[in-house]
């Protein structure tokens, strides 16, 4: 089986989001980037199922060379080889069809994505690369098995679960629940500096769309601590006039 996971260099959650001084661009100075953790899960089921097979998992991110050491990390967890589409991702549209052109020359069984990246959080670029490259795609998938071509799929819909199968080829995003993230172990590490990192030229993309400005969100209020049911009550009542 042959599984191109699609990985996104995201920044760390515990970074300081602040943007330039028109608000236009996003400020990247002295922030630590990682894998997307959707991502990790993608990568992990993706490990899975080829451990002990002739399997591979090629891994694609659409970046510039500062993103080659969250892939080289991509490829310390178990990926067989990696390619960087050499283009700053612009917005879902752009990166989906990147991938799409990048998977349309190959022969791809399974392509993985998560179900989201944690800068952006808009859930697009699998159903989009499954719509360009005419396949099935399914997202917020928790769960999946495969029995020789056929793929059971349970994926979380409001209030509740939906379980659906098809065949492959497919897209999936993928949600917590599919997988444990993996760390690399030291002999990943070292095998990651060996495997091949394939850089490749982006292909042109109309505009769709641009950032017209970023904002951040207002400040958090003042807590009240309160010790008395009746006293919530009367502040939910007077103050936050919900009641």
């Amino acid at each position: 089986m042959r599984i191109l996971v699609c990985i996104s260099h995201v920044p760390d959650t515990t970074s300081k989001i602040t943007f330039n001084s028109d608000h236009t661009e996003f400020n990247q100075s002295g922030v630590q980037f990682i894998i997307n953790p959707y991502d990790e899960i993608a990568l992990a089921r993706a490990v899975e199922l080829t451990e002990g097979t002739d399997g591979s998992i090629t891994v694609i991110n659409v970046g510039d060379a500062s993103t080659e050491p969250t892939i080289r990390k991509a490829l310390a967890v178990g990926a067989t080889d990696a390619v960087r589409i050499d283009a700053a991702p612009r917005d879902a549209w752009f990166v989906a069809k990147q991938i799409a052109h990048y998977a349309s020359e190959q022969s791809f069984d399974l392509i993985l994505t998560g179900r989201e990246s944690i800068d952006y959080n808009g859930s697009q670029v699998a159903a989009l690369v499954g719509e360009l490259l005419n396949i099935p795609s399914v997202s917020i998938v928790k769960k999946f098995d495969i029995q020789d071509r056929e793929i059971t799929i349970e994926r979380e819909i409001e209030g509740g679960k939906e379980v659906l199968s098809t065949q492959l080829p497919v897209v999936l995003g993928t949600a917590e629940g599919v997988a444990e993230p993996k760390i690399p172990n030291m002999r990943g590490i070292m095998s990651a500096r060996t495997k091949s990192l394939q850089v490749v030229p982006a292909v042109d993309v109309p505009v769709l769309s641009s950032i017209s400005k970023y904002e951040s969100p207002a400040p958090r209020g003042q807590v009240a601590m309160v010790d008395e049911v009746e006293q919530l009550v009367n502040l939910l009542h007077t103050k936050a006039k919900v009641l």
